[in-house]
């Protein structure tokens, strides 16, 4: 996290993404042609700037490297090559697992989870009921992570972070789970975050929550920015996969 020096939250330069694929036992012809391991581009040259306050939609087909920038904004990975500068706290809903312990119960993981955040003890203990009441799981809050369901633990995760109050809100996917009920108060939260200057990004293939909440739509195809714009990108989107189809 860097200090504030400008309009700017997240700027990206030149980023680009590689993986490298092992394969365990390759075939004679793998092996001759493409060696013994395979390399995979998730991303490649993105340059990207996002304003502080910015409420930004990414869509994409599965596999078009989404979740992998999102992952490298949050700092889970890095980039292979080219840089990025972050402003302010960060809180990412990427990868549950990394913040939860299976064994320990609801109320042991929001304690857990919030330090991790950077959340003091006393501070969770304050907010503690109010994050217990968002995540609406009854009676599971006092059982073992390890008896939720996803969607449980999404639930718990994005009130953990919400309560967190970081500068830089970043949902991935999971943002659509949920009853109608939940849907409803996660959108009422991220609305909240927006109108007191929150940077919010947000992977999902719920289009209609992307096009009613984000003013700046990205579409990610094979590792590129293919558009930036508003709801005509996800129009555009829709047709094509209607005419692919």
């Amino acid at each position: 996290m860097r200090t504030q020096t400008n309009n700017t939250a997240i700027k990206l330069t030149s980023v680009s993404k590689r993986y490298t694929i092992h394969h365990e036992k390759p075939t004679l012809v793998e092996y001759l042609i493409k060696g013994r391991n395979e390399e995979f581009w998730a991303l490649k040259d993105i340059n990207l700037k996002i304003k502080k306050g910015e409420k930004v939609g990414i869509i994409g087909p599965n596999g078009s490297g989404k979740t992998t920038l999102l992952k490298i904004i949050a700092g889970i990975t890095s980039p292979t090559s080219g840089s990025i500068e972050t402003y302010g706290k960060i809180v990412s809903l990427i990868d549950l697992e990394a913040g939860f312990h299976p064994d320990l119960t609801g109320v042991d993981n929001v304690y857990l989870n919030g330090m991790l955040l950077g959340i003091r003890k006393k501070e969770i203990r304050n907010v503690l009921k109010s994050i217990i009441s968002f995540a609406d799981i009854g009676q599971f809050i006092d059982a073992p992570l390890f008896t939720y369901s996803e969607g449980m633990k999404l639930r718990l995760g994005f009130s953990i972070a919400i309560y967190a109050d970081p500068d830089i809100l970043i949902l991935d996917e999971g943002v659509g789970a949920g009853d109608i009920n939940f849907r409803t108060k996660s959108s009422f939260k991220i609305r909240d975050f927006i109108s007191r200057g929150k940077t919010v990004i947000i992977v999902t293939h719920w289009l209609d929550f992307i096009k009613k909440n984000c003013e700046k739509i990205l579409l990610i195809d094979h590792g590129k920015i293919n558009k930036i714009g508003k709801s005509e990108v996800i129009d555009n989107y829709i047709q094509k996969q209607t005419n692919d189809h």
